[in-house]
């Protein structure tokens, strides 16, 4: 829900607020994104859906849209810390642009994190995706607002 209100909202809504606002937008289709599972274990989230539901990203001098392609969002990806380093980000990418591509949409847009060689992202910025896990799902860089935030997207092929 972070990128889906303001911050004076997602501040006024933390924690069973958020919640409660996501749990009811679960409910509506398309759903707001994907739960990845190991054997029937939840181990991350990866969120996509419409720009337009993205307000904040939108507004971002970062995270807004860089031309005027229609395009989901990939907002977040989180994989929880007992399987963080196993590789899961980048199926993930290729389930949510799977996902993007049976409700008919043609491009899927991204603003990971690319950290400088050597070193990892932090915590705080690592929640819309490491840049080298977009890359190995396909994803080309359009742009790069900053030195560590590129802009990036994959085309997708839609079946009708």
């Amino acid at each position: 829900m972070h990128w889906r209100m303001s911050f004076a909202e997602w501040e006024k809504g933390r924690g069973d607020g958020n919640r409660s606002h996501l749990h009811e937008r679960a409910l509506t289709d398309p759903p707001p994104g994907l739960v990845c599972y190991l054997d029937d274990e939840p181990v991350g989230w990866v969120a996509v859906g419409d720009r337009s539901e993205y307000p904040r990203m939108q507004r971002s001098p970062v995270m807004r849209p860089v031309d005027d392609t229609t395009a989901w969002v990939i907002s977040c990806l989180y994989v929880s810390a007992p399987h963080r380093g196993a590789r899961l980000q980048t199926p993930m990418i290729h389930a949510a642009c799977d996902f993007a591509t049976g409700h008919g949409i043609s491009a899927v847009d991204a603003y990971p994190v690319d950290p400088p060689k050597g070193k990892r992202a932090g915590a705080d910025n690592a929640m819309t995706g490491i840049a080298s896990a977009f890359r190995a799902a396909g994803f080309k860089e359009l742009a790069r607002p900053k030195p560590d935030r590129p802009v990036m997207r994959r085309k997708l092929t839609t079946t009708t």
